[in-house]
Formats: structure tokens, sequence, C-alpha cells
């Protein structure tokens, strides 16, 4: 269905039918140009505020301005079919664990990739993951380029991709309409939209409106996000639902700046069961000791982790609990040490090689690359982002080596994964209506451990407004955490159920390519201006 332009909108019309649809090239508001051009010197001097002492800044400031990029991508082998590149933009580290399985799967089909990303957390993830396909020259990587037009028809000149694909949210209107004028199309695979993320799109609403009609298709996680890309000015031909990638079990790769790790590759699986659990817990010499995992934990939640394993201690029946504490960013590896010491827990750091001995309460496992492996030695799992405001970061990961999880409310990120996780069991978040627990016949609970999981939906509903109060959700959280530490096998089950589930969930990752190629294949067909 078509739509007619508002007065600040400027548009061209082109013949194509991508998605069945005549499709139109719309250029963002006048305002807004006036805008880019009066924050590209200003973004210029942040990045260099950022990063000017960083060995590649000069590598950065090219690569955002236009001024050098690495050689195109090339086919590695002679038999390979030659499909093109297709250029993926992954705004940070998050985001770029979530795309890696398509852009595995695009690599194995015969496309070759150019990997862009924001920040440099997600530059330095993106160089790590993919290192191998980037050596081979199947894969190129760069920083994005600035939303300028200059800057970007540069780069599209260069990698002459036959799509572009931008994951989740980040989209930036010069890319898109640069895009539509070349007739690429561009795909926003895995997207959500946050009630957040729609507000802030309302306020620049003739912005937004281009930029959702310049996009070729629409990939959207949930009926949700669906509805609010169409209140944007999406039309429905533009959208398809096919779930989340964040449900794609997503194979780790050893970071190369990384230690080697303890165990060994065979040791890191993914689909994990009771005896790789039992000999990785011999390896670090842990067997028999209750554990768990406080994972990709931001500021404000390493406090959090550290009170609830002091009154987990306090407890008879735990006091030899384990607390492997995996903070998000590298850089704060010395502060979060730090707060260990204050708090007179006995701490072991995996950057210096200490053992884990008897009397270690908490390890802190500053390394990067092996988050699979604490998360298949834990008996349970608290995923951080959840604690304060990021909006928590993936379950799916603990979940998929039978881990049970535990969550705090700030999920915005991944709410319908919360929830499926939820109802089966596997993932314990406060207030969560969707919780159903996981029972069995020997399950036991002390009075002053009670899990909280027999909450009615009506008292879910009038405890809600206090999901915001930090102490009554910490509070449920330890409740949850010493009944699953107190009866390992009830958290055995319950991790079961998770691993069960997202097995059952990796049909999205086909989904997502079978409609990615299918706009490629609909583009290649369509005549040229």
């Amino acid at each position: 269905m078509s739509s007619s332009p508002t007065p600040s909108e400027h548009v061209s019309q082109r013949s194509d039918s991508v998605s069945g649809l005549n499709h139109a090239v719309y250029q963002p508001p006048f305002y807004y140009q006036c805008a880019i051009n009066v924050l590209k010197p200003l973004y210029r001097l942040q990045v260099w505020r950022r990063s000017h002492q960083r060995d590649n800044y000069q590598q950065e400031v090219a690569q955002r301005f236009g001024k050098h990029y690495p050689p195109r991508p090339i086919a590695v082998s002679d038999n390979m079919t030659h499909h093109g590149v297709i250029w993926c933009h992954a705004v940070s580290l998050g985001e770029t664990n979530t795309v890696a399985p398509l852009l595995e799967a695009l690599l194995a089909a015969g496309y070759q990739i150019w990997l862009t990303n924001t920040t440099q957390t997600g530059f330095a993830r993106g160089a790590s993951r993919f290192a191998d396909e980037i050596a081979q020259g199947q894969m190129s990587h760069s920083y994005v380029p600035v939303d300028s037009p200059v800057v970007i028809e540069t780069f599209l000149a260069h990698v002459q991709p036959i799509a572009a694909l931008f994951v989740e949210t980040e989209l930036w209107a010069n890319i898109l309409s640069k895009l539509a004028e070349q007739c690429i199309p561009s795909i926003l695979v895995n997207g959500r939209l946050s009630a957040s993320s729609f507000a802030s799109y309302q306020k620049i609403a003739a912005v937004s409106r281009s930029m959702m009609k310049n996009l070729t298709l629409i990939i959207a996680q949930d009926n949700e996000s669906a509805k609010r890309f169409r209140q944007l000015g999406a039309s429905s031909a533009q959208i398809r639902v096919a779930g989340s990638l964040k449900w794609v079990i997503n194979a780790p790769k050893q970071d190369s700046s990384a230690s080697e790790p303890r165990v060994d590759e065979q040791s890191n699986s993914l689909h994990g069961n009771i005896s790789d659990q039992m000999s990785l817990a011999e390896r670090f010499g842990v067997t028999g000791r209750p554990i768990w995992v406080a994972a990709s934990t931001h500021s404000g939640e390493e406090e959090i982790a550290l009170s609830l394993q002091q009154q987990l201690l306090s407890q008879a029946a735990l006091t030899d609990t384990l607390l492997v504490l995996v903070p998000r960013h590298p850089e704060r590896f010395d502060e979060v040490a730090e707060l260990v010491k204050k708090s007179a827990l006995t701490m072991a750091r995996r950057s210096r090689d200490e053992a884990i001995e008897a009397a270690t309460q908490v390890y802190v496992a500053d390394s990067m690359g092996e988050l699979m492996i604490w998360y298949q030695l834990a008996n349970v799992a608290l995923v951080g982002g959840s604690l304060v405001d990021i909006g928590g970061h993936n379950p799916v990961e603990p979940a998929s080596v039978a881990t049970p999880v535990i969550m705090g409310h700030y999920t915005q990120s991944c709410q319908s994964v919360v929830d499926k996780l939820a109802e089966v069991g596997a993932l314990y978040q406060p207030y969560n209506a969707f919780y159903r627990p996981v029972t069995t016949s020997h399950a036991h609970t002390s009075p002053d451990t009670a899990t909280p999981a027999n909450l009615t939906n009506e008292a879910c509903a009038s405890a809600a407004h206090t999901a915001g109060d930090i102490r009554t959700e910490t509070t449920l959280i330890y409740q949850q955490l010493a009944a699953w530490l107190c009866d390992l096998a009830l958290a055995k089950r319950a991790g079961l159920a998770g691993e069960r589930l997202t097995r059952q969930q990796q049909s999205v990752l086909t989904r997502q390519v079978t409609m990615i190629e299918e706009v490629i294949a609909q583009q290649s067909h369509q005549e040229p201006l």
C-alpha cells in the first residue's frame, strides 16, 4: 500500500517493485541534513576525545569519514559461488553477538560480508569473532561511516554491496535514502522497537517516516515491534515477524587476546550435559560446591551480586557456595576486583591464573571469550544488564547449556525471550506473570529460602508497581537463588527445560536467512534505472 508524502518529505519515484511494492526514495527532511552538517565536525571531535590515545585512532577516523577502507572481501574458493557482498551494520557487542550466526549462515551460502560497528567494544568483538574470515578475505571489517551523503557515497562505491542489513534498531536516514537511490535493498534484521525507542522516533516523525519508507524489508522479532514500525510509517507489506535471533545458539570463538582456557574445546560445548558440568567442576577443583555466576555485569550490579553472595554464605547449607563474577567490560576488571576486596570475601582472579581454593568465595573471571565456560560450570546464572537500566543481556546463552537463569526487571532488550523461558520455568524474573516454576517430587525449601514462584497473576499485578524497588527485587532474587542452590536437582530440571526450548527455537535463523535471500533474488531481477 502506498501513502502520500508529507510536505517536509522530498520523494523521487523509481520503478522497481521489491517485495511487490512500487518503491519511492524518501529524502530526509531539510532540517535533518542541516543538523548532520553541523554535527559532523563535532562528532569528529568526540571521536578524537574518546579514541585519540588508542593505537587504531587514525584507522577509525579514516573509516568513519570515508578516507580509507580495507579491500573488498573475496570468494575464498574458486569452487564456491560468488553471490556478492552483503553489508551488515551491528552497533556494539550485543548486536554483533546476536547477528554472528546469521552472518556465518550467509558466508556458508556463498555471500561475502562487510561488517561495520559503531562502538569500540563492538569493533573489538567483530574483529575477534570473525578473525579467521577476515584473515581469509571472506569478510571485511570497518567502523560505520558517518551519516553524511558524501561519505556514504564513497563507502558504497568501495564496498559495492548487493544488500544492506541493519541489526535490531539503529537506523540512519541518509544511509537508507542513498541505498534506496542506488536500488540496494536495505533490511532490518531481528528488528526490535521498545516503547522508549518508539517514543524517541516519534519525536522526529518526518525523519522516522523517511527511514521506514526507504527500508525494503523489516524482519521484526515480535508482533508488538511490528505494530510500532507500522505506526512510524512502514507498511504491512514491508514487515515480516520471524522471532528473535537471540534464540540462536552462538558458538563462541576465543578472543585472540585472551589467555588459553584451562579447559579444552570439547569441554566448551554449547550442548552441555551433567557429565560435562562435572568434568568442568573437576578441572577447576570445585566438585560438590554450589556455584552461581553473575555474568556480563555492569556498574552497580557487582555490589548486588556480592551482597547476595554474603547472604548465601550465612546459610548453613550454603557455606561453601562459589560466586563466579564476570564483568561485561574489560576496562572494569580491576575496578571489580577492588570491589571484591572491599567486601572482605576471599577472591581469586582468572587473569592471574589463581587457583580456586576451598576457601575461595568469589572467582573474578576477568577474561574474554570464555563466558560459555562459566555458564556451563554454574548451577544458576544471574544474567547482567538487568539489575540496572541496560536492557538485559541474552539469557539464551546459559539456557542453551541447561543452566537456569535469574534476571532483574530491566529486560526490555530481550523481553519476549525472557517471557518464553519464564513460561517453562527456566528463568525467574520478579513479578513476571509468565513464570511457571518447575517442580520435583523431592523438592524442598526451607521457610527462609521459600521461592516466590507461587505468586498468582493477581499478586503479580498488584505488586508490579514495586518492581522498581531494588530492595524488594533483590530479596525475591535472593530467595529464588537460594532455593535453586539448596536443591540442585530442581535447578537442573529447570535448566533442562530451558535447553529444550532453546533447541526448539533454532528455526528462526533459517527463516531470517530465507527472507534475506528472497529480497536479494527479487532485487536482482529488477531493471536498473
